[in-house]
């Protein structure tokens, strides 16, 4: 059995997990999705919503347990601190495509896991849907 603990920011980011990984997990596999939004007044009630939404598509499509974080960290602070308090074996997580000043200016959630988890991390291509 693997534990696997799933980082979605959205509903199309969480179709494209779900897609991808569904035939990678074996049964008896357990599987966590995190929504980690920062609180406050930066946070929206849209925000809250669109990460229930995107919580939704987990666990319907990956019979995942869900959890909506809204402590004030980062989303790798929340995604490494859970990964430790259950746990996981494995992260997922996905990744889209961005110029160098980007990257600088808005940063990488899956590039600052990566450089921080002392466990793997599956990152999926986050391509434009249509």
């Amino acid at each position: 059995m693997t534990r696997y603990l799933i980082g979605t920011d959205g509903v199309a980011t969480s179709e494209t997990l779900v897609d991808y990984v569904r035939d990678h997990f074996s049964e008896g596999d357990e599987v966590y999705a995190v929504n980690s939004l920062r609180g406050g007044d930066r946070t929206s009630d849209e925000a809250v919503a669109e990460g229930k939404a995107a919580l939704d598509v987990l666990a319907e499509g990956l019979d995942a347990e869900t959890h909506q974080l809204i402590r004030g960290n980062s989303p790798q602070e929340d995604l490494l601190a859970f990964a430790d308090e259950h746990g996981v074996d494995q992260l997922v997580v996905g990744i889209r495509k961005r110029t160098p000043t980007g990257k600088i200016l808005f940063g990488s959630t899956a590039h600052d896991l990566l450089l921080e988890s002392d466990r793997p991390v599956l990152t999926v291509p986050l391509l434009k849907r249509d």
